[in-house]
């Protein structure tokens, strides 16, 4: 399982990638982070026509039920491959 120093690298490291992600990969990359951080989701699905926050709720929704460190694991994994 990564350490939380591993994770904070990789956080450091996704945010200096030579090219930016889709909107795809950024999603998963929050809703990860969001997992590794703070858990299942905590807060109310965002309403109305902020379409941009849905979204983002959303991703973090369907990681629902995976463990924070699992979160974090996968999240290094998938930074590490960005950066490779």
């Amino acid at each position: 399982m990564a350490t939380q120093e591993e994770f904070e690298s990789a956080v450091a490291k996704s945010k200096t990638l030579s090219e930016r992600p889709s909107n795809d990969v950024l999603l998963k990359l929050y809703a990860l982070y969001k997992q590794a951080s703070e858990g299942d989701v905590n807060t109310e699905r965002p309403g109305g026509f902020d379409f941009k926050n849905i979204a983002k709720w959303d991703a973090w929704k369907k990681q629902e039920g995976k463990s924070q460190e699992e979160a974090r694991e996968e999240y290094v994994q998938y930074v590490n491959q960005l950066v490779g």
